[in-house]
């Protein structure tokens, strides 16, 4: 394990901590502390199930089984015992390319009573080439063979020819509103600052898709009044957190990619604010920080390729991980565990080094235990186990 750690002294670390309060990155991770090694966890993966295609998302059902899409288009329960069941049927036609395909999932808070799930895909256009990030809504059939009901609740606008940044995770708040991140289409940058298209958006509808009264948007003459945030690049990792907002993370060009808290009708600056530059090098945007725009709580250059976020509530790892952040990383094929109070990164670890795979999701289960995908042809669900648990203080 690695940690973060900034090598400075003296007057050099006074000066970059008046440029760090100044410009407001008091969460960079220039600045996360290293964790001390009387702290360190090893975890040992065990492999739920393996032979999965690109998985995407994982979701539990209450009898101990998952449900878990793949990224062709294919969506499948695996037993306890990591069994892989055939394709549940009703799944509807998804745009299979690049980085498009079935994506997230997600479990309705009362799935137990209603069997309401909701998932996210590309959606290819009735014609022409274009496509853009659609959500459902559907029932699983009580013997979990079929989606019925399926209804799509949203759609992005417009639908565009590319094959890239769909963002696609959603998450319920507890009042059962849903939120769902949208990329801004990689070729679209521009629009993710334009308020009459979805693109570099992150979203708020009802679970039947209408739109909350007390969207910020709702009123502003040209805006689309599902709009919850702007300014966003590709966030495919998303979570409620323990302070009761919504957590995102997005992935930066070169460098810059982004934890965030989109507040409502606040503009998260992309890509007007980056903290990376263009793909080959050269300037992106207009600088780090800028008047009316969001700095993010915490970013990593260079690039990680973060997929996936998961804040552990449980004790199941001791005391000290509860309330952690967990990110995926799919360039570095590793878990970033990163412990945060009063919406700052104090300190970062990096974690499962050996892994070699990239890491798609990450979820606590009911169990308390923490589940990765791991996303290629051959895609397994590991669960985290501690290879020994620290000591009670």
């Amino acid at each position: 394990m690695k940690f973060y750690q900034k090598r400075a002294s003296g007057q050099s670390i006074k000066a970059l901590a008046a440029i760090y309060l100044i410009a407001t990155l008091a969460t960079s991770a220039l600045w996360a502390t290293p964790v001390r090694a009387a702290d360190a966890l090893s975890l040992t993966p065990v492999t739920v199930a393996s032979g999965l295609q690109h998985p995407w998302a994982v979701a539990f059902l209450p009898d101990g089984r998952f449900l878990v899409t793949e990224r062709p288009g294919r969506l499948r329960v695996v037993s306890a015992d990591g069994r892989l069941g055939a394709p549940v049927a009703g799944v509807p036609r998804v745009a299979a390319g690049g980085q498009g395909g079935l994506l997230d999932v997600l479990l309705d808070a009362d799935f137990a009573r209603n069997r309401r799930l909701y998932f996210c895909y590309a959606e290819p256009a009735d014609e022409g080439g274009g496509n853009s990030t659609a959500l459902a809504s559907a029932s699983l059939a009580q013997d979990a063979s079929a989606l019925q009901d399926v209804n799509v609740i949203f759609r992005q606008v417009p639908k565009v020819a590319s094959n890239l940044h769909f963002g696609c995770r959603i998450v319920q708040a507890p009042d059962g509103n849903l939120f769902l991140t949208l990329g801004e289409r990689y070729h679209r940058k521009d629009d993710a600052q334009t308020l009459s298209n979805h693109h570099g958006k992150v979203v708020r509808i009802r679970p039947d898709g209408s739109v909350p009264p007390d969207n910020p948007l709702r009123q502003r003459p040209g805006a689309l009044p599902e709009i919850w945030s702007w300014g966003h690049r590709n966030p495919q990792g998303a979570a409620w957190g323990p302070d009761g907002r919504l957590w995102v993370h997005e992935h930066g060009p070169q460098g810059g990619d982004e934890i965030n808290r989109p507040a409502a009708g606040r503009n998260s600056g992309r890509p007007v604010i980056p903290h990376g530059e263009n793909y080959g090098g050269g300037k992106l945007g207009e600088g780090p920080a800028k008047a009316g725009m969001e700095p993010p709580l915490h970013y990593w250059v260079p690039s990680i390729a973060p997929s996936g976020m998961a804040f552990l509530t449980s004790s199941r790892y001791g005391p000290d991980w509860r309330g952690n952040l967990f990110v995926g990383s799919l360039k570095f094929g590793r878990l970033h565990r990163l412990e945060v109070q009063d919406g700052k990164v104090l300190r970062e670890e990096r974690l499962l080094e050996d892994l070699g795979d990239r890491i798609r999701d990450v979820r606590q289960g009911p169990d308390g235990w923490l589940y990765v995908l791991t996303d290629s042809p051959q895609g397994r669900l590991l669960r985290l186990q501690p290879s020994t648990l620290p000591a009670a203080r």
